[in-house]
């Protein structure tokens, strides 16, 4: 019997993810599992990767200059374990009290906690900054709008301090003046809005965490310092102390859902809306309701909370629970704002899921992606309506989905925690990828708190080598128009006050968590909030007094929030501190199950695909396949029997040059895998396994696929 060849690209909107229907039924493009990877370009690719922000780990967290080798300053805050000091290249790591681990062989530390007071013996340089991290979340990250076109600095904060990336020592440094300490929780997190002060020429940046306790504070550049100013509404104790969303409208700051003292008494107002009177919301009484002409509030006529709003086409869109509203501008300098409901049933539960377009405004509600554009609201997620019921909704976890737009790579991404999560262990730990060009779907082994955007200063860090996660080199790589100086690039941070730049070029994660210590006898390492579960593949890095058999290990036991045991290799010796671990991302892609015969009413024997891939220097994954929707994997099960079911490994990297000399020379080529694959279906899972995982080489490389070429037949009477 002939055989029939089937060509599957990637390049139409029918690919990515999709649950919305039972495999055999999606497109033959699409997948009905796609972890770690998405669909880019016509093609299906491994997940973006991340490098650390300031180069080093030293840099890349947010921290706080305490002094200096010869002058050591006081702690602002509270020393607890976990946290780590820096004192040049030098890492003190507090691990337990009176005693801090020292990285660099002859340097020593002591702590004392209760006490919060601390003793560096540097062997750097006399006056040698000290630097201490306060390993809290991140927060909120944002742009502060001063200075030149594209060199907007990049702020970021976690539960109690502020902080700027300074381009002149290229790392994170602490906005200190004034009431500079905030109070949140690991829930409130930071929203910012830059508008002007007292002057039209002088910008300042709101920002809330939307704590009556912390207030509405804004940033004041000439003076260096955090001011909380004074809202008053009317005469007496009726004031403004913040709201959940700061948003600049119509030449008035707005305030939504605010929470206000009315007679003395706090009291929230999770409906309202408040806007200062045109020009400075600084000056006195702009926000005077009792003063015609200044400022004054309305009220949307449900009881629903708002929950975030974002700007269409000059229209003001507002999510609440469970509807969608638009601020409408009348015109009227008395009576400025009116409320109009644009859809009863949709609306938003994350105030920072919202992620703008020029043509719709995208948030993630209760019971779907919805898109506003100002006349309609719709769900966007068709493809995987039961995702957001996954979405974890205690622990404040529903507050905790971010999203952020990536111009570069046109996709959108929402961090987000999975429905296992629990209190001790309640961050994100998924990324849900959104190409918006062809509107296919992803899922990705991610943790992170809050996404930003940074502007790339002159010498900052740009994709190397040695980020790809193939050599040590620090060149940067030649042919990155994304690393252009003062571009702007998403970056995220996590549950330690790591902060990283996402890299769709880059194919590993960056070493962003920090090991506070290890127990060499027994794989047991103390990662404080380290949000990982069995099963995890890690890369450990930096290991300062320890010998390890297989820097990829994976974890074997969660025995709490902040300690695992890891297997796959042995740890000898006595760690001194700066290890770090990166998540190794394993990628598992199911596809469609398919069947060319199906309309014939006939089963399928497919004995060979060809696949297109981009060639990588030693790469290679695993496919299986399962027949007629049974839950057993051939090849795997066949290798334990002893049958001989075909080559189940894909090798991305050139054969031998005997054998194929030209492909030492193409960036894409056409390898072949034998299959005996024959049933009412055939579906292929593309994984890497556990073997793969652990190999550098392997685990850390590229993935690119192009194309698949399928060499199939009918067989049987009928479908069976």
């Amino acid at each position: 019997m002939a055989t029939d060849r089937f060509m599957i690209g990637f390049t139409d909107g029918n690919s990515g993810l999709q649950t919305n229907v039972k495999p055999w039924l999606i497109a033959d493009n699409a997948f009905a599992e796609l972890s770690n990877a998405y669909i880019y370009r016509g093609r299906l690719r491994k997940r973006f990767g991340s490098f650390l922000m300031g180069e080093s780990q030293i840099n890349s967290r947010l921290r706080i200059r305490v002094g200096n080798t010869t002058v050591p300053g006081a702690i602002p805050g509270v020393l607890a374990f976990g946290q780590i000091f820096s004192v040049g290249d030098e890492i003190y790591t507090i691990y337990q009290d009176g005693a801090m681990l020292a990285s660099t062989a002859g340097a020593t530390g002591t702590v004392n906690i209760g006490a919060n007071t601390y003793v560096i013996n540097s062997l750097e340089p006399a006056g040698t900054a000290i630097y201490w991290y306060p390993s809290l979340p991140v927060m909120g990250i944002t742009q502060y709008l001063i200075g030149a076109i594209n060199s907007s600095p990049s702020f970021a904060f976690d539960t109690r301090f502020a902080y700027k990336f300074d381009e002149t020592t290229a790392g994170w440094e602490r906005l200190a003046g004034g009431t500079d300490i905030w109070s949140g929780t690991d829930s409130q997190f930071f929203w910012s809005c830059n508008y002007y002060g007292a002057t039209p020429n002088v910008n300042i940046l709101f920002t809330t965490n939307f704590n009556a306790t912390d207030r509405i504070r804004y940033w004041d550049q000439a003076g260096l310092v955090w001011v909380t100013p004074t809202f008053r509404y009317a005469a007496g104790l009726n004031e403004i102390l913040t709201s959940r969303i700061i948003v600049s409208f119509k030449n008035r700051l707005i305030l939504l859902n605010t929470v206000e003292t009315f007679n003395g008494v706090v009291t929230e107002f999770v409906a309202r809306c408040r806007f200062s009177g045109t020009g400075s919301p600084l000056a006195a009484n702009a926000w005077r309701g009792d003063i015609p002409g200044n400022g004054n509030f309305v009220n949307a006529s449900t009881q629903e909370a708002i929950i975030t709003a974002q700007i269409i086409k000059d229209r003001l869109i507002v999510y609440f629970e469970r509807s969608t509203w638009e601020l409408v501008y009348q015109g009227n300098q008395i009576n400025p704002f009116t409320w109009q409901k644009i859809n009863t049933e949709l609306g938003a539960e994350s105030t920072f899921s919202q992620v703008p377009f020029d043509k719709a405004v995208i948030g993630i509600g209760q019971v779907g992606i919805h898109a506003c554009n100002g006349a309609n609201v719709e769900r966007i997620d068709v493809k995987i309506p039961q995702k957001v019921w996954s979405f974890h909704n205690q622990n404040s976890g529903v507050i905790r989905i971010a999203g952020i737009r990536d111009y570069f790579t046109e996709m959108v991404y929402w961090t987000y925690p999975t429905n296992d999560r629990s209190a001790n262990n309640p961050y994100p730990n998924k990324v849900l990828t959104y190409n918006y060009t062809n509107n296919s779907w992803a899922v990705n082994d991610d943790s992170f708190t809050a996404f930003g955007y940074y502007q790339l200063g002159a010498h900052a860090p740009a994709t190397t080598w040695a980020s790809l996660g193939l050599w040590t080199s620090t060149d940067v790589w030649g042919g990155s128009e994304y690393d252009v100086p003062l571009s702007r690039r998403i970056i995220a941070g996590n549950q330690q006050g790591w902060i990283v730049i996402l890299d769709n070029k880059t194919t590993r994660n960056a070493p962003s968590l920090q090991i506070t210590n290890v127990v060499a006898a027994t794989n047991t390492c103390t990662i404080i909030d380290h949000n990982l579960v069995v099963g995890d593949f890690v890369f450990l890095e930096n290991m300062n007094g320890l010998v390890i058999e297989n820097a990829i290990m994976r974890v074997l036991q969660v025995v709490d929030e902040d300690t695992v045991v890891l297997t796959g290799g042995t740890i000898t010796g006595t760690y001194i501190g700066g290890g770090t671990i990166s998540r190794v991302s394993r990628i598992d892609i199911k596809t469609k199950q398919y069947n060319f015969y199906a309309a014939k009413d006939r089963n399928a024997y497919i004995s060979k695909i060809d696949f297109l891939i981009d060639t990588t220097a030693s790469g290679r994954m695993s496919v299986d396949f399962y027949v007629s929707t049974s839950f057993t994997e051939m090849v795997a099960d066949g290798s334990i029997s002893g049958a001989l079911l075909g080559t189940s490994v894909l090798e991305t990297s050139p054969y031998a040059p005997e054998l194929a000399p030209m492909e030492w020379t193409q960036d894409r080529v056409w390898h072949p895998l034998y299959f005996q694959a024959e049933g009412e279906c055939i579906q292929l899972h593309l994984y890497f396994n556990n073997v793969q995982m652990a190999d550098t080489e392997i685990s850390l490389a590229d993935f690119q696929l192009h194309a698949m070429n399928f060499e199939a037949r009918p067989t049987s009477s009928r479908l069976q």
